[in-house]
């Protein structure tokens, strides 16, 4: 085999390794949530708000619960950039929160971990909070 084809073959096992560990693991990220749980849970509010319907919500809008101005007045829509980029550092990427978790620096855990809250945000338990379509 020449060199040329070592190269591309070698190429392709690589980047295929790559994608293969790149794709989020839900089941991982619901071990990473388990950190979560002391604050947050799915379909209820504790200390931080639910994240049933966290998909598109604005920061700060679930409604009677008590935000920070931060959070209040950050135009945020939670996505998964958004969420990405809050879960590495919440103090950093948004001074004055009250979230005083240090984050998630693990780029494949926050992955992980978002792809668990899209899973989450299907189930039955999420779904029958969603208001009824008139």
């Amino acid at each position: 085999m020449s060199w040329r084809r070592r190269l591309a073959a070698g190429a392709l096992v690589l980047c295929a390794t790559t994608l293969a560990q790149a794709a989020p693991d839900p089941a991982r990220g619901e071990l990473v949530y388990s950190r979560c749980a002391a604050c947050h849970a799915l379909a209820f509010d504790r200390v931080g708000p639910h994240h049933c319907g966290l998909f598109g919500r604005r920061a700060g809008s679930v409604a009677g619960f008590g935000y920070s101005a931060a959070m209040k007045n950050s135009r945020v829509v939670w996505a998964d950039k958004s969420l990405d980029r809050f879960l590495a550092s919440p103090m950093t990427a948004m001074p004055g929160t009250a979230m005083t978790y240090a984050g998630v620096p693990d780029a494949t855990e926050r992955a992980d971990l978002i792809a668990y809250l899209r899973q989450a945000d299907a189930t039955a338990e999420c779904v029958s909070l969603r208001p009824a379509k008139p």
